[in-house]
């Protein structure tokens, strides 16, 4: 499972690499985990009293995201990565400064989205990039270092927009954004060569499309990886659309969301780099099924806590925290055996993989976030119906006889 080789240009040195794509990644996380403590702020300042209702500052990002990777894809196959890439930043910087600017919540929300659709092309890009030079256990191991550094955001983001909310107005998360967004585009465009040769480019046809799309929704490991893969994230978007409310109004302790979020997120990055050492041995199959296996237990031993006996702020850390660490486990490897025989179709297949569990996660997380009720409950029951069907899925998509062959 080596590296392809690449013809398309010099590459960065595999540090570099792998730091680049984590930051373009990250700017999807950065975009949702700082705006958590900000929510009462907004609300106050755009007059959105119902607190359920401010769950959509980040419900219409997530719904922008997920709904512009099927453009992303067709047109990285027939164009390339690069020029897209420093596009797609350049627009998550404009919209995230008129989100700043907002004079009401319609148009927050109506800029939003659109970040969101600017900061797709960071999620389709970047897999069929990595995709364009690994495959397989070697894109899952590549993949898991992204991971790390990129778990860092969640882990940072909430203090990060507490500190700006401690000096400034709510509005300066969004310009701080809108900087990132810059820093990112000059980056790659002084940085990252074309890595899609010209001869493997496909003609941008309805045709091409709709054939790559059927390929896509019609082969076992890309559907049933991507389906379990939604459900997971269906869970980890209920936990961002919820955690403020649960940190302010079940435990009243607001000052600890930063902390909390740290706590709980921060194994994430943890079980990445676990996953880093471990995907090349044991593979991704093996690693994918015994980390859904954890996350549904762990899920279901915090649903029993907190059913029979309650939970303090304390309590409910340390179970979701175990809960979440298996995400570090599950998205890479899910993500690679899904991709895995779709190497020539990266773009397309990337981009409607991402839209299945972008789109759908954030729905499942919006169904769950809407039935938060004064306690953890609702949250954690959502988590552990999302593991189970998540556990059974993979197990389809992946059986014993059946491993993934991935296409060069």
């Amino acid at each position: 499972m080596s590296a392809i080789p690449n013809r398309a240009g010099r590459m960065p040195g595999k540090r570099e690499f792998v730091v680049l794509m984590a930051a373009l990644m990250a700017s999807n996380a950065l975009a949702i985990d700082a705006m958590l403590p900000a929510l009462p702020a907004i609300g106050e300042a755009l007059g959105v009293a119902e607190e359920n209702r401010r769950q959509l500052v980040i419900t219409f990002y997530l719904l922008g995201f997920g709904g512009a990777q099927i453009a992303y894809g067709p047109l990285a196959d027939r164009y390339g990565r690069k020029v897209l890439l420093v596009a797609s930043m350049l627009l998550y910087a404009l919209f995230g400064a008129l989100a700043g600017i907002a004079g009401s919540f319609t148009l927050l929300l109506a800029a939003r989205a659109m970040q969101g659709v600017a900061a797709a092309g960071t999620r389709v890009l970047v897999v069929a990039i990595v995709r364009d030079r690994f495959h397989g256990s070697a894109m899952a191991q590549i993949m898991s270092l992204v991971m790390i550094i990129f778990m860092i955001v969640p882990v940072l983001a909430p203090t990060f927009g507490q500190g700006v909310l401690a000096i400034a107005s709510w509005r300066h998360i969004f310009i701080g954004l809108a900087v990132y967004g810059l820093l990112l585009a000059s980056w790659a465009a002084l940085r990252l060569p074309e890595t899609l040769s010209a001869e493997a480019r496909r003609p941008l046809s309805a045709a091409n499309i709709g054939a790559a799309a059927a390929e896509t929704l019609s082969i076992r490991a890309s559907i049933g990886n991507t389906v379990a893969a939604t459900l997971t994230f269906g869970a980890l978007f209920a936990f961002i659309g919820s955690i403020q409310q649960i940190v302010f109004d079940v435990f009243e302790r607001p000052g600890l969301i930063g902390l909390a979020f740290a706590c709980i997120a921060g194994p994430m990055a943890g079980s990445s780099y676990a996953n880093s050492r471990l995907v090349i041995g044991l593979g991704s199959r093996r690693l994918l099924l015994a980390a859904l296996a954890a996350f549904t237990l762990s899920a279901l031993a915090h649903l029993a806590v907190a059913l029979a006996v309650g939970e303090t702020i304390w309590t409910f850390i340390l179970m979701q925290a175990l809960t979440m660490a298996c995400f570090g486990l599950i998205g890479a490897n899910a993500g690679a055996l899904a991709m895995a025989p779709l190497g020539h179709i990266a773009g397309t297949a990337s981009a409607l993989q991402g839209l299945i569990t972008t789109v759908g996660g954030a729905l499942i997380g919006f169904v769950i976030g809407q039935q938060f009720d004064g306690t953890t409950v609702p949250m954690i029951a959502g988590f552990a119906i999302c593991g189970t069907l998540a556990l059974v899925v993979a197990l389809w998509a992946n059986p014993p006889s059946r491993e993934a062959k991935p296409a060069r």
